[in-house]
C-alpha cells in the first residue's frame, strides 16, 4: 500500500486537518523531536487506498552568524540553517518522509508558506520513493479556513506549489515625518462664529457659519455685529437626500489591523496573535490574506438571500438658515431602517445627529451669536490605524509583514504607542523593490537581475552610511546627551557589581556604563523604594546562583571579629582587596595583578578558599617567567609577603612564626565551602539544596 505524507505550517492546524479528511477517526502519536505529532488513517487518494500521514513544521529556518555586514552584501553565500537545533525539524521530516510515495503540501496559503514548502521538499523528497515514470508526486493545498467544506475542496483541487512567490523601514520613517511636522508647527489664530438657535421647546440647535473662518479678529467682530442685527433666523432652504450606508465588506488583512486598532483599540501584532487562534480553531479564514473576495466554494446566494434586506437607509438632512445678511447652515441625519446596525450599532445614528423638522420659511429664536477665538493645531501622532494606512498607500511591507514592521520599531523604542538618510526610509526604495519582488512572482522579471540590483543599492548607501557615523555622532551631541552622562544611581548591575543609572526620560530605562547594557522598564510608572526597605548588601547575600554572593566571593573568618567573613571585592583592581562584611578589617594584596579570582577549591589547613592570581609579567614574585598561582592568601608562602592588612589590630594565626597552623578552628566563616568551626554548618554540596537553604 502507498503512503501519502501531508504537511501543514503548524501542529494545531495539521490536528484540524487530519481530523476533518479522516471524519474523526485518524490514530495520533508523537514525532522523533516531541513537538510535533503523527496522524494516521486509511483512505483513497487519486482512485487507490492508501495510507495518510499528517504531521506539521515547528518553527522556522534561515539564521545567520555575526559577521561584518558590508560582507554580507556581496561575499556572503546564503546558508539554510535550523532556528532551533534542538527540535531536529529536517531529521523529523526525514524520517517521516523515508518510504512514502507522494507528499500534499498544506502551507499557509501566502507568500511565506510558499516558501516554506520548498524547505519542507528540500528535506523530504531525497528520503521518498522514486516516481513511476512521469507521475507527479508533489502536491499543494489552496485553502483559506480550517472548515469541512473549504478543506474538502481544497483536497479534491489539488495544484503544485509555485516557485516564483517572493517572500514578502520606512515604517519609522513616517512617523519620523509627523514628528518633525508637529515640532516644527507654529499656531496661528483664527476667528470663528458660534450661533445658536431654536424653536418652541426644542433644544437648541448649534450652527455652522458659511464663512466658516477669518483670520481677523477685527472682520471677525464686524460679521457678528451685523448677524446680532437680527432676533429670528430663518430657513432659506431644507434639502433631504435618501442615503444608504452600505454593510460592511469581508475583511482583508490590511482593513483587519486598520479596524482592530481604531474600533478595539488593539494593535496589529496583538490581533494577528488572535486572528491566528481563531483560524486555527476554526472561527475565521486564513488571516493572511490581500484579497476581500469569498473563495469558489462559498454559498454566496444563500448568504445574499438572509441579507437582501439588510442596508443601513437614512435621510441626510441640510437647513440653510440666514442671521441678518449671514448665511448659516446645519446638518443631520434622520433613520429610516436600520439594516445591518441593529447587530452593529455602532456604526448607527446618533441622537445629536438628528434635527428638528421645519421647512422653507420657518423662523427660529437666535439664542446666541459669539465670536470664538481658536488655533491652528498641529497634525496629530499618527494612530496605528494610519500607519497601517500609510504602508498600504505606499506598498511598504505585505500584509503579513506590516504588524511585524510596527512592532519592531515599538519593541526598539523608537516610538511609544499612546491613548539615517531620507531615501533609505522614505517609501519610495522599499515601494520600488515591493513591485519588483511582485514581477519576479509574476514571471516577468528575473530573479538574480532585481537581486543584484537591490542589493548594489544597499551596499552603496550602506558604506555611505558607515562613512558618514561620525558626522552623525557630532549632530546627535547638539540635542542629546550620553546617555552614561543622565540618570542617577540606582542599583548596581549584575554582571559588573557597579552602579547602574536610572533614566527617567521615555523610555525609562536601567544604563551600565562600565557593561555599555541598558536594561528596560515597566513604563508608565514610578520608581520608588517599597516601604523603606532595601536589599542586603551582596557581601552578606548567600544566594547560591549569584556571583557576586558571599558564597561565591567569600574567603575566610574575619581576623577581628567573631561572625565577619572575608569576601574579594572583584571591582577593585588593580589595588585589589578583601574587606570584612561586619567590621572595619580590610585587606589589600597583589596589588598590580592583571586578574584575581577566587578559586573553587578551598586550603587544606585553614579551609579558606584559594585565590587564583595572574600577575603583571613585569612584578611577577613567581620564578622564572610564571605569572600565574593558585594558593591560599594565609598560607601559602609566596603570598605572605603581599598581603597588607588595614585597620587590624592583631595578625593572622596563620602569620605567626610563618609555618603556625590555625588554631581552634576559626573556619572560613559563614556560608563558605567546607564550614569548619565555631559550630557554623558546611554548605550544601549540591546547587539545588543552597537554593533550598537560601529561600528557607
Amino acid at each position: 500500500m502507498r503512503t501519502v505524507l501531508m504537511v501543514a505550517e503548524k501542529p494545531s492546524l495539521a490536528q484540524s486537518i487530519a481530523k476533518i479528511l479522516s471524519k474523526g477517526s485518524c490514530n495520533s502519536r508523537k514525532g522523533l523531536n516531541g513537538a510535533c505529532s503523527v496522524h494516521e488513517y486509511m483512505g483513497s487518494f487519486r482512485g487507490q487506498a492508501v495510507r495518510f500521514k499528517m504531521t506539521s513544521v515547528c518553527g522556522k529556518y534561515n539564521n545567520w552568524d555575526k559577521v561584518d555586514p558590508a560582507e554580507l552584501f556581496s561575499k556572503a553565500p546564503t546558508e539554510k540553517k535550523e532556528a532551533n537545533p534542538k527540535l531536529n525539524m529536517v531529521k523529523f521530516l526525514q524520517v517521516e518522509g523515508k518510504g512514502c510515495d507522494m507528499v500534499v503540501l498544506w502551507l499557509d496559503c501566502d507568500k511565506e508558506g510558499e516558501n516554506i514548502c520548498f524547505e519542507v521538499l528540500d528535506a523530504v523528497q531525497p528520503m521518498m520513493n522514486k516516481p513511476y515514470g512521469k507521475e507527479q508526486t508533489v502536491f499543494r493545498a489552496k485553502f483559506s479556513s480550517i472548515t469541512d467544506t473549504d478543506i474538502c475542496n481544497a483536497m479534491n483541487r489539488l495544484g503544485e506549489p509555485n516557485r516564483n512567490e517572493a517572500l514578502s523601514t520606512p515604517t519609522l520613517g513616517f512617523c519620523v515625518e509627523r514628528h518633525d511636522k508637529i515640532q516644527s508647527f507654529k499656531p496661528e489664530a483664527y476667528w470663528v462664529i458660534q450661533a445658536k438657535v431654536f424653536k418652541g421647546k426644542e433644544s437648541p440647535v448649534t450652527l455652522d457659519w458659511d464663512r466658516v473662518r477669518v483670520f481677523d479678529r477685527e472682520v471677525g467682530q464686524m460679521f457678528v455685529n451685523i448677524a446680532k442685527t437680527s432676533r429670528e433666523a430663518r430657513v432659506e432652504s431644507v434639502s433631504k437626500k435618501e442615503k444608504a450606508k452600505q454593510r460592511p465588506q469581508a475583511l482583508n488583512t490590511v482593513e483587519m489591523l486598520r479596524v482592530a486598532s481604531s474600533a478595539l483599540g488593539m494593535g496589529p501584532q496583538h490581533t494577528m496573535q488572535i486572528a491566528e487562534r481563531l483560524y486555527t480553531q476554526g472561527y475565521i479564514s486564513y488571516p493572511r490574506t490581500e484579497t476581500t473576495h469569498y473563495p469558489e466554494n462559498f454559498d454566496l446566494k444563500g448568504t445574499l438571500r438572509q441579507q437582501a434586506n439588510n442596508p443601513f437607509w437614512a435621510d441626510s438632512t441640510t437647513i440653510s438658515f440666514s442671521i441678518g445678511s449671514e448665511n448659516f447652515s446645519c446638518s443631520g441625519k434622520t433613520l429610516i431602517s436600520a439594516g445591518f446596525t441593529e447587530v452593529m450599532p455602532w456604526q448607527g445614528i446618533t441622537d445629536e445627529e438628528s434635527l428638528p423638522s421645519c421647512e422653507k420659511g420657518d423662523c427660529f429664536t437666535v439664542d446666541e451669536v459669539k465670536l470664538l477665538e481658536k488655533q491652528t493645531n498641529p497634525p496629530d501622532y499618527l494612530t496605528e490605524s494610519e500607519l497601517i494606512t500609510l504602508m498600504e498607500k505606499h506598498g511598504i511591507g505585505t500584509d503579513a509583514s506590516i504588524p511585524v514592521h510596527i512592532n519592531n520599531i515599538c519593541q526598539r523604542n523608537y516610538v511609544t504607542v499612546e491613548s539615517g538618510h531620507a531615501e533609505l526610509v522614505l517609501p519610495t526604495i522599499r515601494s520600488a523593490v515591493e513591485k519588483q519582488l511582485n514581477l519576479i512572482a509574476q514571471g516577468k522579471a528575473n530573479f538574480h537581475q532585481v537581486l543584484q540590483h537591490t542589493l548594489d543599492i544597499f551596499k552603496r548607501k550602506f558604506h555611505y552610511f558607515v562613512d558618514s557615523i561620525a558626522g552623525m555622532d557630532e549632530l546627535m551631541e547638539v540635542s542629546f546627551s550620553p546617555i552614561a552622562a543622565t540618570g542617577k544611581p540606582l542599583s548596581r548591575c549584575g554582571k559588573c557589581h557597579r552602579f547602574m543609572k536610572y533614566i527617567q526620560a521615555k523610555p525609562s530605562r536601567l544604563h551600565c556604563s562600565h557593561c555599555d547594557e541598558t536594561y528596560s522598564l515597566p513604563q508608565n510608572g514610578a520608581i520608588k523604594l517599597y516601604k523603606e526597605l532595601r536589599c542586603i548588601g551582596c557581601n552578606e547575600c548567600t544566594h547560591p546562583t549569584c556571583q557576586h554572593s558571599l558564597n561565591a566571593l567569600g574567603i575566610g573568618q574575619c581576623v577581628e571579629c567573631e561572625s565577619g567573613v572575608l569576601v574579594f571585592d572583584p571591582t577593585s583592581g588593580p589595588k585589589w582587596k578583601m574587606a570584612c562584611n561586619k567590621c572595619n578589617v580590610v585587606v589589600h594584596f597583589f596589588e598590580q595583578a592583571h586578574k584575581v579570582a577566587v578559586a573553587a577549591d578551598s586550603c587544606e589547613s585553614c579551609e579558606a578558599s584559594l585565590v587564583a592570581v595572574d600577575f603583571n609579567k613585569a612584578r611577577s614574585p613567581l620564578p622564572g617567567d610564571e605569572t600565574q598561582h593558585t594558593g591560599c592568601v594565609f598560607c601559602d608562602p609566596i603570598f605572605q609577603d603581599l598581603v597588607e592588612l588595614k585597620h587590624a589590630t592583631m595578625r593572622h594565626p596563620m602569620h605567626r612564626g610563618g609555618q603556625a597552623r590555625r588554631q581552634g578552628g576559626r573556619g572560613r566563616g559563614r556560608g563558605r565551602r567546607g564550614g569548619g568551626g565555631r559550630g557554623n554548618p558546611k554548605k550544601p554540596k549540591d546547587k539545588m539544596a543552597a537554593l533550598a537553604a537560601y529561600f528557607v
